[in-house]
């Protein structure tokens, strides 16, 4: 059986008799005859049998991979922010931001590509830019280099901006589960005034695999 999140900038995809680790593929470069039987993402429709909220497969794959009684667990995607907070293991809270999480991981990465940088070697810096959208806030970067800072400054204050705005969305918690492909980026993870624990990029696969296990 196959399992897909069609992500706005990459799929990720599991076939459960083929496959011993789930396979990503840019958004771009899947084949369109693409066919799953359970998917989520925002494209997710499209390609699949049966199609599940992406706060629900979210919600679900926390549940697979955290033991705590209380959590929240934030989605960080290309697109959008989203995240679930649970207590005593039922859901309490969740939410979903398109607008103030606009392009927030697509931007990040365009950064990273356009201006060479290799964020595994970046300081935190103490200062932040105050951003609310990762497309509007990249004027912060503009501006700061034309002032002399920088550019891996200017775009580490981005950086943290960015994450100090998905911390406060995701409730100000003391310690929060981060899903998506921004776990790969020690800079953006290292930016939360909290403590982080990384779960990586497939909490929504395996928040889908709950429907073909069900109890």
């Amino acid at each position: 059986m196959i399992l897909g999140d069609f992500g706005t900038s990459y799929c990720k995809f599991l076939d459960q008799e083929a496959d011993a680790q789930p396979r990503i593929i840019a958004a771009s470069d899947f084949p369109r005859e693409t066919r799953v039987v359970y998917g989520t993402g925002h494209n997710g429709k499209r390609f699949s049998g049966q199609y599940v909220n992406e706060l629900t497969a979210l919600a679900k794959g926390g549940e697979a991979l955290i033991p705590e009684e209380d959590f929240v667990l934030l989605d960080c995607g290309s697109r959008d922010l989203k995240f679930v907070q649970y207590e005593n293991r039922r859901i309490k809270d969740m939410g979903w931001n398109a607008e103030c999480g606009a392009s927030m991981g697509f931007t990040i990465e365009l950064l990273e590509r356009y201006y060479q940088l290799d964020f595994k070697k970046i300081r935190v810096p103490e200062r932040a830019f105050s951003v609310t959208c990762g497309v509007l806030g990249m004027s912060h970067i503009f501006d700061a280099v034309i002032n002399d800072i920088p550019v891996d400054v200017a775009v580490a204050r981005f950086v943290k901006g960015i994450a100090i705005n998905a911390f406060r969305f995701a409730g100000s918690p003391e310690k929060l589960y981060l899903s998506g492909g921004l776990c790969d980026n020690p800079l953006f993870v290292q930016s939360f005034p909290c403590e982080v624990v990384c779960l990586g990029r497939f909490v929504l696969l395996e928040g889908l695999k709950s429907y073909t296990n069900p109890e």
